[in-house]
């Protein structure tokens, strides 16, 4: 009798978990675009950003948080709003569009979209510590599509985050991700003007 009872109060309770497991709900975080323009003359390039690569550890729906040195957590409850590198080649189109004063910049792949310039990027650190700081190290490159030479470069972008709540993560995370996309712009211009638009044929 005892043990039909202890039995039916596990089961009880293993109910009651689940209940509220199920009843908890994921929030979704997005990227932004964050950058400002500085009021330079506008570039006449179309550029393609993509592809991104990430560190397999954050390369997931889950937001990756640092808790202790050494040690992570994944998770389950809040996360990206869609692939991340996705998310990091949609925020970083959306800073050159601003920076470099066109509307010609697209997250690649696009159909019908012929761009002058393609911007790879390879993140090598997309660190996030709750309260702290978060960090992004990006190795990124242009390359003009009519060939020459390619302008690459490394930014370490580390912003602070003053709460522990993911909307500051991700705000932060925007933020760095406008320092790495101002590099960029540098990059493309400087290949602008090593490069004057050919005048079109009469």
């Amino acid at each position: 009798m005892m043990r039909r009872l202890a039995n039916f109060v596990i089961a009880g309770m293993a109910a009651l978990a689940s209940i509220g497991c199920a009843s908890a709900s994921a929030k979704f975080y997005t990227l932004d675009s964050t950058a400002t323009s500085d009021g330079a003359p506008a570039v006449r390039r179309a550029i393609a950003v993509g592809p991104v690569a990430l560190p397999p550890s954050v390369d997931r729906p889950q937001i990756v948080v640092q808790v202790a040195p050494n040690q992570v957590r994944v998770d389950e409850f809040h996360r990206w709003a869609g692939p991340l590198d996705d998310a990091v080649a949609r925020a970083v189109a959306g800073d050159l569009a601003v920076l470099l004063g066109t509307a010609d910049v697209a997250a690649a792949p696009v159909s019908g979209f012929a761009p002058t310039h393609r911007v790879t990027i390879d993140v090598q650190r997309f660190e996030s510590v709750p309260g702290d700081r978060v960090v992004v190290e990006a190795l990124w490159a242009v390359r003009p599509a009519a060939g020459g030479n390619v302008r690459s470069g490394r930014t370490v972008a580390q912003e602070n985050v003053t709460e522990k709540s993911f909307d500051a993560i991700a705000a932060a995370h925007s933020r760095a991700l406008a320092t790495v996309s101002a590099d960029i712009a540098h990059a493309i211009r400087a290949d602008a003007s090593a490069r004057p638009p050919r005048a079109r044929a009469r």
